[in-house]
């Protein structure tokens, strides 16, 4: 019998919409990363908004390598250059037990350091929309 799945069943392959905050007054800062997992491996690009430190509209481009053990997730995001303002950043974070959150702390370290939260793209897990339309149907 299959029971449903825990975080560490499942891949974090996929697109995630992400925030992250700064520790002062600054705004905090939506991102968009597409993950890839493979192994423990996990690695992908980022794209978010330069709101600090940029010229206005400006886009950063990042790459995101690391690990994953169970629902834990360490990872660094590595800006591409473009903008010196803008380098290295370390993530450590939980994963949610359906594999639809990740949240934890970035920082810089002896910097400043801050929290962030990812969340999959979409409404719901294509087994909660499964459900839901199965449950639909039964009414």
């Amino acid at each position: 019998m299959n029971g449903p799945k825990s975080a560490g069943d499942r891949k974090l392959t996929g697109v995630w919409q992400g925030l992250y905050s700064y520790p002062r007054q600054a705004p905090d800062v939506p991102f968009t990363a597409t993950l890839f997992e493979a192994g423990s491996s996990l690695s992908g690009p980022i794209l978010e908004p330069c709101l600090m430190g940029g010229a206005p509209g400006e886009i950063l481009y990042a790459t995101l390598l690391g690990s994953r053990d169970g629902s834990t997730v360490n990872f660094v995001k590595s800006y591409d250059g473009s903008n010196p303002n803008y380098r290295s950043v370390q993530y450590a974070g939980s994963v949610n037990h359906d594999a639809t959150e990740i949240e934890g702390r970035w920082s810089i370290p002896g910097i400043w350091s801050g929290r962030f939260l990812m969340m999959r793209s979409g409404n719901a897990p294509a087994e909660q929309v499964q459900r839901k339309e199965v449950e639909e149907t039964v009414k």
